[in-house]
């Protein structure tokens, strides 16, 4: 599985339904605390993109499976309601 949940993850109640999350899972609490340490950039989020991590994620490297590292990185928990137009979002440098 190639996306956030293969790094680890937990189940909970988010609006009333059951999700699989990685947010809170040891593995995301460990990489909270090694973003410090990363490279990056700032963007803003451009019109059209809005609520879309993964079309971000395709804009940024060509790959929108890496919407999760969008997420992680801007400590984004419910796109839908973050990452509006406008938004200054820090983009982690990948090799």
């Amino acid at each position: 599985m190639r996306n956030h949940l293969s790094k680890g993850y937990e189940s909970v109640v988010h609006k009333t339904k059951n999700i699989s999350t990685s947010l809170n899972s040891l593995t995301f609490e460990s990489f909270l605390r090694l973003m410090d340490d990363f490279d990056y950039t700032n963007g803003t989020i451009p019109a059209g993109y809005e609520h879309r991590a993964d079309n971000i994620a395709y804009l940024v490297y060509g790959d929108p499976t890496l919407d999760w590292l969008i997420c992680w990185f801007n400590n984004v928990s419910d796109p839908l309601q973050q990452l509006n137009a406008g938004d200054s979002i820090r983009i982690p440098k990948v090799r």
